[in-house]
């Protein structure tokens, strides 16, 4: 028998239903609202409010989940007596508070935002639209829309969010505007897919770069944006969760990060020895001479380096989240074996062996090095053909390991 203290006073149709639990049939929710929380007691109850009324205004069957990250004062209290239903998050930081919030929402779409009344939770009928019109991500832009004075910094709003969202497209092309705007949409299926993990402010930028990665449905409409009604200063800190973001976007790249520097640390490098010596430099009495090519040898050397380290990330990437799968990258594992790796470091050894040769000869035949370009681009080329034989076994290994922990799952 179901106990009559689980089940609502009244169930009309259009009524949102915030609190609903129970050893019995759930009702369908269609829209959960999901905001993280810590110490928001000025503000929660007119967010969670305005949630409630308009998604009973819409005729939404919906809940109001409030995520809360360790409050202190009374906002649990306030937010459960405004018909919120509250989730615990004990670890730390804003992604992992939404993260909690999302896996414990029971409506088929996600809408999140702020509970610091800064966002306006009447504007839910567009968000609710765009999903059921077929979009799987439904991004507020604070940009394109309207920022109340005192609603953002300037140094965000002229610089911070321009360049990181700007960055951010640069090396991804999602086609967002505001990649870091709290207040967004999505299926809770589709969020579900992409495996977002990440436990602070930098949740944000990862939702976006995997949804773009996935080739999700993305909209992007425009809002306003108020200034809060916090009496304290925000938990945004403008340079530690700036670097975070910055941070995440480039170990989200690693062929931004390691692969197109260390191709051009390379090339540079390798050339630097045979211009010098076309060019009738590499000796000591030029400008351009050892020391010169030295550095030059040490560029790509550890250009080679940073090649195999970005080599490795990719393959980790490819391999740990199918988010971030590749068919270059599968192209390249078929085509790559350890026999090849190590066929190519010999070539390259062999190659500055045999131009060491004259060098040598020279040397014992007279004690001098009048071609000191030409010793060390051999150096170079043996030190380079010695890094890639030994970096293939290293990405031989990694591939067994890989393939052991997918035969235990199987």
């Amino acid at each position: 028998m179901i106990s009559s203290r689980l089940l609502p006073e009244t169930i009309d149709d259009g009524v949102t239903i915030a609190d609903f639990s129970g050893e019995y049939a759930l009702p369908a929710i269609e829209v959960s609202v999901v905001m993280p929380c810590l110490n928001e007691e000025r503000t929660v109850v007119v967010c969670v409010e305005k949630a409630l009324q308009t998604m009973s205004r819409l005729g939404v069957m919906g809940e109001v989940v409030i995520a809360d990250n360790g409050s202190t004062d009374k906002s649990v209290e306030l937010a459960t007596e405004a018909g919120a239903r509250v989730v615990h998050q004990s670890q730390k930081g804003y992604g992992s508070a939404l993260q909690k919030g999302f896996e414990e929402a029971r409506g088929k779409f996600i809408i999140m935002g702020d509970c610091d009344d800064s966002y306006d939770f009447t504007d839910l009928e567009r968000y609710i639209q765009e999903l059921r019109g077929g979009a799987d991500l439904v991004m507020g832009n604070r940009l394109k829309g309207e920022i109340k004075p005192g609603a953002m910094p300037p140094l965000h709003r002229y610089f911070g969010n321009p360049v990181l969202s700007g960055f951010l497209n640069l090396l991804f092309r999602t086609g967002v505007g505001d990649c870091h705007c709290g207040m967004r949409a999505f299926r809770k299926e589709a969020y579900q897919s992409l495996g977002c993990h990440m436990p602070g402010m930098e949740f944000a930028s990862e939702m976006v770069i995997k949804a773009s990665k996935a080739r999700l449905k993305i909209r992007e409409i425009p809002i306003v944006l108020s200034p809060d009604g916090r009496d304290r200063p925000p938990h945004l800190r403008s340079f530690r969760d700036g670097w975070r973001h910055l941070k995440l976007i480039l170990m989200y790249s690693p062929s931004f990060l390691f692969l197109l520097p260390a191709m051009v640390m390379i090339a540079l490098g390798l050339l630097a020895a045979p211009v010098a010596l076309l060019a009738g430099y590499g000796t000591y009495e030029t400008i351009f001479g050892p020391n010169f090519l030295i550095m030059a040898a040490f560029m790509a050397i550890a250009g080679a380096q940073i090649f195999f380290l970005g080599l490795i990330a990719r393959l980790q990437a490819h391999r740990v989240d199918p988010v971030f799968a590749s068919p270059r990258m599968d192209w390249l594992l078929r085509t790559f074996s350890v026999e090849r790796g190590l066929i190519s470091g010999g070539v390259l050894s062999l190659i500055g062996l045999g131009l060491t040769i004259p060098v040598v000869s020279e040397w014992f035949r007279s004690g001098t090095v009048s071609q000191p370009a030409l010793w060390i681009l051999a150096g170079t080329l043996l030190v380079l053909g010695i890094q890639t034989m030994f970096g293939s076994f290293l990405i031989g290994i990694l591939e067994l390991q890989i393939e052991r922990s997918r035969q235990k799952k199987l």
